[in-house]
């Protein structure tokens, strides 16, 4: 008897075995191995695994007055699964159901069912983040049966009913549900590794993808970016059509059909894009229908819209297109959202790049009113006092303050070549030694070929303005100031060497400890820091009584994007 009840037992667990293949295609089971799941997801689950236990009640055998049954199977499945609560919750709706049929061991089953489901989520608690190994689930099951024949033991009555039916069913149950447990288990955990595989595969595309995208999208999200990115998709990734939109248009589109998407023929958006942009939500379009193409002949019969966010915000959408009808399966779902997502993030950090940027030329036109004024004032006193004794000399002094005015207005903020630079501190240099005659020495030491290199505007400048104001000015006899450019293979180095009073670098080292007076230095020292990196920027060598010498660093660069540096 109990072999024929072992084989029929084990022949009737296809049905677990079939709930946990259906269970392992569905959405919710792929966000609670995302981690992603919901309140709503939690109770779905507790009620399936309740209604897989009793689905085991009503496939079980009845012996004796009670029932052999698999209902151990779906109310472990949902300890191992979902923890303690949820093996709770479903033993209470599979045990509860059994005590409703009545029977001698109505109460134990019941009971038992409970007992079982706190011992998966006890075992689950060890496990955080992994599936259950079958192994331990074989075992688990084994001793979780173990345990509901000892409370039939303790509880039903009368005794000896409940002896004779534990002797009858307990090898059976054992075995069987232990093995269906495990199999439950292993198909759970092989769904897990597909969907998981999937998503690596997905991710490592959409990584290739924006890494490929990445020098376009820095350009943030207009025209000319988003039509490079629909081909670098459409190139790479199978789909039939990409379409690119801000929240009001079609920006771009390559694939088929571009006869009538392309922004140059339609910029109108699509409901489901409508529908994406406003809600923020992933939209699946099934068929053409869903898609709302206006265009009758169109050919594109499914897509998924993404939306594309910054901090947020949503500022446009990506759109994958098949021309066939496509079930949109979770590969697509993947790829679409990881790639909207590294998509986003890039343009968010475009974003702040330019604002940083922004500010930054605001910090440039504040530091620009804090000394054209006192320049400004010198300037046209040393001009008056010229004017009768030295009308040329006045003239020209004239000239060189509209150079460097006009340069203040056009170039601030920019990157301008060293000839460019170099030319607006000879005009302030001419100024200046105009101002204090033989007192000032200019030397230059500039390799010609490096002229043609980028520099942040006002680099120069202010350092010049420094070592003279601050290193030859208090100095009685004046001095001599060197300017020098040399070539260090990847990178430029120039130095503004002053034979002044110098300064004591250990008692106040002012990019160390920065004050009032030292506002261009550190400015020029943050700009060129922020834009090349943490290998940049100024050093100072000086010593009270000989001197200062500030040596500025920056890689040779012929655009304004960094990566085209040497």
């Amino acid at each position: 008897m109990s072999e024929q009840l072992l084989l029929e037992m084990i022949q009737r667990l296809s049905v677990a075995a079939t709930l946990a293949f259906v269970l392992s295609q569905t959405s919710i089971f792929r966000r609670l191995i995302n981690r992603r799941n919901t309140c709503q997801d939690a109770l779905l689950l507790t009620i399936f695994f309740g209604l897989v236990g009793i689905s085991g009640t009503y496939a079980g055998i009845p012996i004796n007055d009670a029932i052999a049954n698999s209902r151990v199977v779906g109310v472990m499945a949902a300890g191992f699964i979902g923890g303690r609560f949820m093996g709770i919750s479903a033993g209470i709706i599979a045990g509860g159901h059994r005590y409703l049929l009545g029977g001698f061991t109505s109460f134990s089953c019941a009971l038992a069912n409970i007992c079982e489901g706190l011992l998966a989520g006890m075992i689950h608690k060890h496990y955080p983040g992994r599936p259950i190994p079958w192994w331990l689930a074989l075992v688990a099951g084994v001793f979780g049966e173990i345990m509901q024949m000892g409370i039939i033991l303790l509880t039903a009555r009368p005794y000896y009913l409940a002896v004779e039916l534990v002797s009858e069913i307990a090898l059976p149950m054992i075995v069987a549900n232990s093995l269906g447990l495990m199999v439950f288990m292993l198909i759970i955990k092989t769904a897990t590794e597909a969907q998981e595989k999937i998503s690596a595969e997905q991710s490592h595309k959409a990584l290739h993808i924006a890494n490929k995208t990445l020098p376009y999208l820095r350009r943030g999200l207009t025209a000319e970016s988003a039509q490079a990115t629909a081909h670098i998709i459409l190139a790479t990734a199978g789909y039939d059509a990409i379409a690119i939109t801000d929240t009001e248009k079609v920006i771009a589109f390559t694939g088929a059909e571009s006869s009538h998407h392309a922004p140059s023929v339609n910029t109108s958006l699509t409901t489901a894009t409508r529908q994406a942009l406003a809600t923020g939500q992933v939209q699946l379009a099934r068929d053409k229908s869903e898609i709302g193409c206006a265009h009758a002949g169109c050919q594109l019969a499914s897509a998924i819209v993404v939306p594309l966010k910054s901090a947020d915000r949503v500022i446009g959408a990506l759109k994958l297109y098949y021309t066939h009808k496509s079930n949109l399966g979770q590969a697509d779902i993947v790829f679409a959202t990881g790639l909207a997502h590294l998509f986003s993030t890039q343009l968010e950090l475009t974003e702040i790049d330019h604002q940083a940027k922004r500010a930054d030329k605001a910090r440039m036109k504040a530091l620009h009113a804090q000394i054209n004024p006192h320049f400004l004032f010198n300037t046209l006193n040393t001009i008056t006092s010229l004017i009768r004794t030295k009308p040329d000399l006045a003239r020209e002094l004239l000239i060189k303050l509209s150079m460097i005015f006009r340069y203040t207005l056009h170039k601030t903020g920019q990157n301008i070549t060293i000839n460019e630079e170099l030319a607006q501190v000879r005009a302030y240099l001419a100024i200046e030694q105009a101002r204090h005659g033989e007192k000032l020495v200019v030397i230059e030491a500039i390799e010609p070929e490096l002229g043609h290199y980028l520099i942040p505007s006002l680099t120069i400048q202010p350092l010049v303005e420094n070592a003279i104001k601050h290193g030859l000015q208090p100095k009685p006899t004046g001095g001599s100031l060197t300017i020098k450019a040399i070539d260090c293979g990847d990178d430029i180095e120039m130095n503004i060497i002053d034979n002044g009073v110098g300064m004591d670098l250990a008692a106040h080292n002012p990019l160390e400890h920065p004050s009032g007076e030292s506002i261009g230095l550190i400015n020029v020292h943050e700009r060129l820091y922020g834009q090349y990196g943490s290998s940049y920027g100024l050093t100072l060598t000086s010593q009270p009584g000989q001197g200062t010498t500030i040596t500025l660093r920056f890689p040779k660069c012929l655009t304004d994007e960094v990566d085209d540096c040497a």
